[in-house]
């Protein structure tokens, strides 16, 4: 860094005063680089590896720039998978809260209504998976002929899941004149090829982190025989006694195996994979992101891009199969300059394996003694006496911004003719509120939601008790 902070970049009074409450202080060096690039409606390729603050250094530049005012979807983010798309989404609504950005996360296994109400409104920003907004464009449910700014997120990974074909199909039904942004760990030929049709005088960057993956997470690995790994994983949880912890494993199979035996011995433990409902695949994760479960138990799916606070360990409770894969597990933890700590099972006949490992990171990692008697006793009774007694959860680093934000519920909505200028009419000859003091203004079939921001939601819930909306009475309470 070179003594660069967020006021460099020319953002507005909203984005730092966002920024500021999600605790962002110095760029990284990905956003340091992007910033002032998507500022200028440049094409961009990054190559970039994971937990370097990249979603960040593409969302805040374009949530400066989008138009609030345009109804059709101006931006367009493709991701690999369904927990990136609604961490994404995430992302863009918490740096947009203050300039009332709407953001809507697309994907499978969500139902198409919920998602076709989403999109008949006024929404900004589209974060997707590439089959389920190819299922959207056949519906003609969404409208990209006014898109300005398109990022393909985890480039490579889109390639190694077979979306590459569904990405050159959405591609080619987006307008010419746009911003491409393109974002990937490794740069493959068909992922060149994309880059070179389809995006004009791309700027390109190489991000090389000053904290390369060999610094900041620590690496070991254990020789185990599979019969044996469930006793090594009980002695390195009492010995290493983490806060927060994610267990790879091949096959949803070995996840519920796993879980089933961590369940026996009362640990706090949940599962990912790709046999879930997506509703559990998300609240799994949510549950984990917040603390309230300390162990997760998980296939791939998790080691793309999802960005957990403060995770202590990562365990691979089997050794991947793709070298490439060993890089995005244990990028879980030592994210954006913090320190972590990486384990892996390896038995006797995969050790051949691990050396193409670590010829791939260029690291020989180290092998580990199985704990000692003495320090898996010691360590239980301090793992025990901690994890029974403890009951805080992580901090979120959207809480600050969230706190001042309160969200109501009004009982009427499209199906009574409410309009979003109706509800903010009313809102504004309420003493005291401005119309800075609201933000999004979601209006449903039967129900209207409004974000009323600067910690003054309990008196626009007073003062409308005896104030009427578009001339008739409404009830008005505090939305789940």
């Amino acid at each position: 860094m070179h003594n660069i902070n967020f006021m460099n970049f020319g953002l507005s009074d909203e984005i730092l005063r966002t920024l500021k409450k999600l605790g962002y202080e110095t760029p990284t060096d990905v956003q340091e680089q992007i910033i002032p690039l998507a500022m200028e409606d440049k094409d961009i390729i990054v190559k970039a590896q994971t937990g370097s603050g990249k979603t960040a250094a593409f969302a805040i530049p374009i949530c400066e720039k989008i138009e609030l005012e345009h109804r059709a979807p101006q931006v367009l983010v493709l991701t690999p998978t369904r927990e990136l798309a609604v961490q994404v989404q995430e992302d863009f609504s918490n740096i947009g809260r203050f300039k009332r950005i709407r953001a809507a996360a697309i994907y499978g296994q969500q139902p198409i209504y919920m998602q076709k109400t989403q999109l008949r409104q006024r929404v900004h920003v589209v974060v997707a998976t590439p089959g389920r907004i190819l299922d959207h464009l056949e519906r003609k449910t969404v409208n990209l002929e006014e898109i300005r700014y398109f990022i393909i997120d985890e480039a490579d990974e889109m390639l190694n899941m077979g979306f590459i074909d569904q990405v050159e199909e959405i591609i080619n039904s987006l307008p010419r004149n746009r911003v491409t942004m393109l974002f990937s760990a490794t740069m493959p030929d068909e992922i060149e090829h994309i880059c070179n049709q389809h995006m004009i005088s791309p700027a390109r960057i190489k991000i090389v982190s000053e904290n390369p993956t060999t610094e900041k997470i620590q690496q070991f690995y254990y020789e185990v025989e599979e019969h044996e790994k469930f006793n090594l994983l009980n002695k390195i949880i009492y010995t290493y006694t983490p806060n927060s912890c994610i267990l790879f494993c091949h096959t949803r199979e070995k996840v519920d195996k796993l879980l089933q035996l961590m369940k026996a011995k009362d640990y706090s433990c949940i599962g990912l994979h790709g046999g879930m409902e997506q509703r559990d695949r998300l609240s799994a994760m949510e549950r984990f992101k917040r603390g309230e479960i300390h162990f997760l138990a998980a296939t791939d799916i998790a080691a793309r891009g999802i960005d957990i606070e403060d995770l202590s360990l990562v365990i691979n409770y089997d050794l991947p199969f793709e070298k490439e894969k060993y890089v995005h597990r244990i990028g879980r933890t030592g994210r954006i300059g913090k320190e972590g700590i990486a384990i892996t099972f390896v038995s006797p006949y995969e050790i051949r394996f691990l050396k193409e490992i670590e010829e791939y990171v260029n690291y020989k990692i180290p092998k580990q003694e199985w704990p000692s008697l003495e320090d898996v006793e010691q360590g239980k009774i301090f793992f025990e006496k901690t994890f029974s007694t403890r009951t805080s959860q992580k901090i979120d680093s959207s809480a600050e911004l969230n706190r001042e934000i309160t969200k109501i519920r009004i009982n009427a909505g499209k199906r009574k003719k409410m309009r979003p200028g109706d509800i903010l009419g009313a809102l504004c000859n309420i003493e005291g509120i401005r119309v800075d003091d609201i933000g999004i203004i979601d209006i449903q079939d039967n129900f209207s939601y409004v974000d009323i921001l600067a910690d003054k939601g309990s008196l626009v819930l007073e003062a409308l008790q005896d104030v009427q909306v578009k001339g008739r009475k409404v009830n008005v309470t505090y939305a789940k």
